[in-house]
């Protein structure tokens, strides 16, 4: 009877011992989920920045005596250099702003009259300011945008002999008109950042009188601008 129970329990071990087996087969395994990847930082223009720039402008002036007799054209090429502060927010990739700009400038040129050939004209830029908006797209780190706004300069007016140089009238006047522009910027690093810029400015004509003269003369002006640009801006400028 003892030998009949130890076979008995032997045949039932040996029936439960493929299904034990089955049950740990068929357990999960602990797999360890793998770490998100990192996302590196995206460049956020936001904010308020102040700069310096510099470069080359040129004013093409044209002078009609008494609003119809033209006198000719010249233009006034020279250098400039100023400053810029200014105010820019992002959503998601699009960059709106709004920037106020000052510079001083040497644009000097003339031309002798075709009027009154005994006569040289010459018109000179000493200062322009820009009051602009900005729209653009950031490519992280690259900013291309436009600005258009307004834009005023300083001028200064002179009549020449040919003959001899002397001076014959002089005046001045501070005019206004409009701007369109564009331009790139790069980041350097999270505050310094750097661009180009292109600017032209419609200014309004404006009649010039000179006190020894009879009649004035109506002075057209456009002017283009180039200048090189560092800008430096304030508070976080990373985004995660």
């Amino acid at each position: 009877m003892k030998n009949l129970l130890i076979l008995i329990a032997s045949i039932a071990l040996g029936a439960a011992a493929p299904a034990f087996g089955a049950d740990l087969a068929g357990q999960p395994v602990n797999i360890k989920a793998p770490p998100f990847p990192v996302v590196a930082p995206i460049n956020d223009w936001s904010g308020y920045y102040i700069g310096l720039n510099g470069g080359w402008g040129s004013s093409h002036n044209c002078w009609d005596f008494n609003g119809g007799t033209s006198e000719g054209c010249h233009n006034s090429t020279g250098g400039t250099v100023g400053g810029q502060i200014g105010y820019r927010w992002q959503i998601f990739r699009t960059v709106y702003g709004i920037e106020g700009q000052g510079n001083w400038a040497n644009f000097s040129g003339s031309n002798v009259s075709s009027a009154f050939p005994a006569d040289t004209i010459s018109t000179k830029t000493d200062a322009f300011g820009l009051l602009t908006g900005h729209v653009g797209y950031a490519f992280n780190a690259v900013l291309l945008y436009a600005k258009g706004g307004a834009a005023v300069t300083s001028n200064t007016y002179h009549v020449n002999s040919v003959a001899n140089g002397t001076e014959l009238g002089r005046n001045n006047d501070v005019r206004w008109g409009g701007a369109l522009g564009a331009g790139a910027e790069v980041s350097l690093t999270p505050n310094w950042s750097v661009g180009l810029e292109y600017d032209h400015l419609f200014m309004q004509g404006s009649n010039v009188s000179f006190p020894t003269a009879i009649g004035f003369d109506r002075v057209h002006q456009d002017i283009d601008l180039v200048t090189a640009r560092l800008n430096y801006r304030f508070g976080p400028t990373l985004a995660k």
